[in-house]
Order: C-alpha cells, then sequence, then structure tokens
C-alpha cells in the first residue's frame, strides 16, 4: 500500500534582518508575527533589546547574524550603507552560504543594486532589491508598497516574505528596476507633499477653515495617499520623523541623477529637489517630509 504524501506545509526560510531604524523594526516585527525566525542585527542596543522583545534573536555581528540564514534581508539609509554592509571581509556577502537569497530593502541608485547583484553572483548568493513605499505608517501596517527588481524564480520564493510585509508587489524588470521605481514613486510623493503644503498656507492665508478644506479635497481629485497620511502632520504641525527630510534629500539626488543619465526632463522635480535641500540646510533634515510646510510658510512671510 502507498502511504499518503505528507501534507505538512514546508519549512519556513530562516531569516537575518540588517538595519532596524525606523522602517526596519516593525518590518521585521511584522515578520515575527506571521511566524518567521528572524535574527537581527543593527548598531544600536535599543534596536536590539526591541527585536528581542519582540520574539527575535539578536545577534552580535553580520556573521553570525546572517551565517545559517536562508534569506537576509537589509534596510538601511543608502548606498555607502548597503555597500559597507554587504562587502568586506566582515560583510554579508563573505558570511551568507551559498544559495542564499539577499534581499535589499533600502532605497539606493539602480546601479548600486545591479553591482551588489554581479558581485553576489559571484560567491553563490542571490539577490533582489526591493525598496517600499508607505513610511512608518505603512510599515507598522503592513500595507507597504514593494517595488522589486531581479529574477523571476527569486520574487516567487520571496513572495510570502513580501506578503508579510506589504499589499503592493510588483515584480518591475531586472535587478536594479526596483529601485528605479521607487526614485519615481519618491519624486511623486515629494512633488505632492509640496503641492499640499502650499495649498495648506494658501488656504489659511485665505481664513478658510483648513480641517473641512482637506477633508473636502481629500474626497476629490485633489485627493491622494499623500494628503491622506500627512493631514494631521500639516494640521497640528507635527513634525516628528515618520520619513526623514534628509532621506527624502537623498532620494531626490538619486532620481535627478538617474534622469539625467537616461535624458529625462524632471523641471518640477529639479524645483522641488532644490526646495528640499534648502530645508535641510536650514537644519530642518532630522524632521519628517511633511516639514516641507515649514519652507512654503518661510516664503510666504508671516500670517496676517
Amino acid at each position: 500500500m502507498s502511504t499518503p504524501a505528507d501534507s505538512s506545509p514546508p519549512a519556513r526560510p530562516t531569516i537575518a534582518w540588517i538595519g532596524l531604524g525606523i522602517m526596519g523594526s516593525p518590518m521585521s516585527e511584522n515578520l515575527l508575527k506571521a511566524g518567521y525566525q528572524v535574527t537581527g542585527h543593527t548598531l544600536e542596543q535599543e534596536k536590539l533589546d526591541r527585536l528581542a522583545a519582540a520574539g527575535g534573536t539578536v545577534a552580535g555581528s553580520i556573521a553570525e547574524a546572517v551565517r545559517d540564514a536562508d534569506v537576509v534581508i537589509t534596510m538601511v539609509p543608502a548606498s555607502p550603507q548597503v555597500e559597507a554592509i554587504a562587502y568586506g571581509p566582515d560583510g554579508i556577502l563573505a558570511h551568507a552560504r551559498p544559495g542564499t537569497l539577499l534581499i535589499d530593502m533600502s532605497s539606493i541608485t539602480p546601479q548600486t543594486s545591479v553591482d551588489l547583484a554581479k558581485n553576489a553572483r559571484d560567491k553563490g548568493v542571490r539577490v533582489l532589491d526591493a525598496p517600499v513605499s508607505g513610511g512608518e505608517a505603512g510599515a507598522v501596517e503592513a500595507v507597504l508598497s514593494i517595488m522589486v527588481g531581479g529574477e523571476q524564480a527569486d520574487f516567487d520564493a520571496a513572495l510570502p516574505l513580501f506578503q508579510a510585509l506589504g499589499k503592493t508587489i510588483v515584480l518591475c524588470g531586472p535587478h536594479g528596476s526596483g529601485q528605479t521605481v521607487k526614485a519615481a514613486n519618491q519624486l511623486v510623493v515629494a512633488v505632492n507633499i509640496q503641492a499640499c503644503a502650499e495649498a495648506v498656507v494658501f488656504l489659511e492665508k485665505s481664513g478658510v477653515d483648513l480641517r473641512a478644506a482637506l477633508d473636502v479635497l481629500g474626497g476629490g481629485l485633489a485627493g491622494s495617499t499623500v494628503l491622506a497620511r500627512k493631514k494631521d502632520n500639516f494640521l497640528d504641525r507635527d513634525f516628528r520623523p515618520g520619513f526623514r527630510i534628509d532621506l527624502h534629500h537623498k532620494d531626490m539626488g538619486i532620481v535627478t541623477d538617474a534622469a539625467r543619465t537616461v535624458g529625462a526632463a524632471l523641471p518640477v522635480g529639479a524645483v522641488v529637489a532644490q526646495l528640499v535641500a534648502s530645508l535641510r540646510a536650514q537644519g530642518d533634515g532630522g524632521l519628517d517630509h511633511s516639514a516641507l510646510l515649514r519652507a512654503v510658510e518661510r516664503l510666504s512671510g508671516p500670517q496676517a
């Protein structure tokens, strides 16, 4: 007699998570909630304590975190940090096992992602670039948009992980494509925040009930996810960082540089990139990007 086929679900991959910042901490916690085993490493002890309290395992080094992992996920601020944790004798590629899937969810230049995939291939490590959009709230609520570049088979293998982190998950093309789409996303978000900020100042100087005005704008064609997410920031002048001006400044540099490379004109984007840069130069780089409102208020003068 034949024995019944084993119907138990396949074992979940073990996860190493490198980078437990504003986005990385809630995202790693969502993987824990979904039943994954997560070992994390970052430079801040309080972030490691938070991961341990959520049920994760703390690693004292990158090597310790990645050596037994099936999947390594990285979420760090920019290209230099990705290169620092990936390369060298203490980096991911030196200690990850052949066959490991490396998913970089940072927002970096497309070329950095292409180079990482090439160098990882030489070590037998597969790579996806998978930057996200949705900010801290989207990370906490596991409703991020995830833009992926890489091979279809690797995307398929990673899809259950992505589904624990986000709602809109799309393979955009080969290595670097996820980063290109993220750059476009950041262009749209920055321009949208700037437009909302200008509308807020215009409405207030006109003596309109701002809350009522934003409610009705949100219900019409002017409505957007940006307006819905940032409305309370504008109303309360609450600029505690969900996504810092410093990081959006970095992202606007990525998109303007990439656009120049391919010959795409970004006239409005270039202006907003300069406004973001000026806000940072005035000491507001640590604030949420909704603080673009502060720049418009400065340009507009005091309230009448």
